[in-house]
């Protein structure tokens, strides 16, 4: 089958007409590979392997404009890629780790790099959103491992301290126990929140009691008055967590 006409198209590809007037769309290396510039002729016999090999091609120059913009796991390569064939996809993904472009330990890396310097969150996190992506729980601790438990600790320490500075209505025991599940909810481990919350007081603020107190009657003195007001204003207090010694 003769190829009548080349006709330059965008980047590196060539629209190719056929002497039959069918048109194909190939990429310049897989012209130059099956020798058709010089040749100027396709073996019907050949035209699926062409075609075959194209799409691998194609996959690869979608996968690496992919990646130009920053680093992606084969998670998202292969979902990225949708449509094309397994081979096309395993061809690609051959050649992004033969040529450095999907390297695992470099994007574990600087994924765990960016949490502890941009992030409030702890390692727990940190391996649960690495897993998410495609990657398994040794290789990630094998890095994070290697970082020390002070910075975990100064993470939870400047939390704690913002929390208690803004903190206008929470008890005591009802800041502590918020702040547990809050820090851990972000991924730092329990042990390590225990050993620093300790250090702090969580006595009741005066203010914040007499505030929740004075709503709490406001609220309630339209149904009760008396003792019963008193009692119905002390279980709620009780219930947020505060010391009625305050």
């Amino acid at each position: 089958m003769k190829i009548s006409n080349y006709k330059k198209k965008k980047g590196s590809i060539y629209e190719v007409t056929l002497s039959n007037q069918e048109k194909i769309c190939l990429y310049d290396e897989v012209i130059l590979k099956y020798g058709l510039l010089l040749s100027k002729e396709i073996e019907e016999s050949k035209l699926a392997e062409i075609i075959q090999y194209n799409s691998y091609v194609e996959s690869y120059y979608i996968a690496l404009k992919f990646l130009s913009t920053k680093l992606r796991t084969e998670k998202e390569i292969i979902k990225r890629l949708n449509g094309f064939s397994k081979e096309a996809i395993q061809y690609t993904l051959n050649k992004l780790k033969n040529e450095g472009y999907l390297d695992s330990n470099l994007y574990i890396k600087s994924y765990v790099n960016d949490a502890i310097n941009l992030k409030l969150v702890g390692p727990n996190k940190i391996v649960f959103e690495l897993i998410k992506l495609g990657f398994k729980e040794n290789e990630i601790n094998n890095y994070l491992n290697n970082f020390s438990k002070d910075i975990w600790y100064d993470k939870i320490n400047k939390y704690i301290t913002k929390k208690i500075s803004s903190n206008h209505n929470l008890s005591g025991l009802g800041l502590k126990n918020k702040l547990m599940q809050d820090l851990i909810t972000k991924g730092f481990l329990k042990e390590d929140i225990n050993f620093i919350i300790k250090e702090y007081n969580f006595n009741d603020n005066k203010e914040i009691y007499e505030k929740e107190y004075n709503k709490l009657k406001t609220k309630l003195s339209k149904k009760y008055e008396g003792e019963e007001l008193e009692y119905r204003i002390k279980m709620k207090l009780r219930q947020k967590g505060f010391n009625f010694n305050t």
